[in-house]
C-alpha cells in the first residue's frame, strides 16, 4: 500500500519534485511517514524542525494516524509579500 506525500516551496526545490508515494504500513502516523521520506530523500532533513504537516488537507500533528492511500502534505515555512 502507499502514501502521496506533497512536498512544497524550498522543500519541493531541494527534493526536484513536488511529490513522492512511500510505503504504507497499518498504523503508521505522521513521523512514520516522514521518517520513510528522510530515508529515501536525507537532503530534506534540514526541514524537519519547521514542518508543519497535512492529512487529507487538514492540519495534522506528527502522532497522528495516516490511512491507507492518504496523502499528506509537509509545509516548510514560507516567505514573501
Amino acid at each position: 500500500m502507499a502514501v502521496k506525500v506533497l512536498l512544497f516551496a524550498a522543500m519541493a526545490e531541494r527534493a526536484g519534485v513536488r511529490s513522492v508515494h512511500v510505503g504504507h504500513v497499518a498504523g503508521d502516523t505522521v513521523a512514520d511517514i516522514r521518517e520513510r521520506v528522510l530515508a529515501e530523500r536525507p537532503a530534506l532533513a534540514e526541514f524537519v524542525p519547521t514542518l508543519l504537516y497535512a492529512l487529507n488537507e487538514e492540519y495534522a500533528r506528527e502522532g497522528d494516524p495516516v490511512p491507507d492511500g492518504a496523502t499528506v502534505a509537509f509545509i516548510p515555512p514560507v516567505s514573501g509579500g
